[in-house]
């Protein structure tokens, strides 16, 4: 068997009619049905789909310091692409921090309109052709451990485990 593939995200919201200009204008999402406590937007292009659930006011504000969810990391295609997000992230009026690079690539961090934490990354060449290593046929959780702790230390990095 092949692992899944990610067939749709749900997120629990205060506010279904914020949260869904948020997530639309973000990333360019239509409102595909509206369950009245559920909505589901859908990207035309991709069939990426977010559904959005009112949970009613009784959790608060999100917490990734809690246990459950603790961001919700999307890929940008190039560093131009991620930057063109930071534009569009200040155009909205959105809560981010700038672009950082970081050891493996770049990455926007960013709070939607219920602090559930968002992350845009592009990784960088390092990370791009360890992925890479990651298709080759046979490969084995030892020689995964391997890869990944010389991959570590070349960038500096310290892990645990492996």
């Amino acid at each position: 068997m092949t692992a899944p593939a990610v067939d749709h995200l749900t997120l629990t919201v205060t506010d279904l009619d914020a949260s869904q200009r948020f997530y639309g204008e973000l990333l360019d999402l239509l409102r595909l049905a509206d369950f009245g406590t559920v909505r589901v937007l859908v990207h035309p292009a991709t069939g990426f789909t977010l559904s959005l659930a009112l949970n009613g006011g009784a959790g608060g504000r999100f917490d990734e310091r809690r246990t459950g969810l603790d961001h919700v990391g999307l890929a940008c295609g190039s560093l131009a692409e991620l930057r063109a997000r930071e534009a569009q992230l200040a155009a909205m009026g959105a809560t981010y921090t700038p672009i950082r690079e970081m050891p493996f690539g770049w990455h926007l961090n960013l709070r939607d309109p219920d602090g559930i934490a968002l992350e845009f990354t592009v990784p960088n060449a390092v990370l791009a052709a360890a992925y890479a290593e990651l298709r080759e046929p046979g490969l084995t959780q030892e020689r995964l451990d391997v890869r990944a702790r010389e991959v570590l230390a070349a960038a500096g990095v310290d892990a645990v485990g492996g």
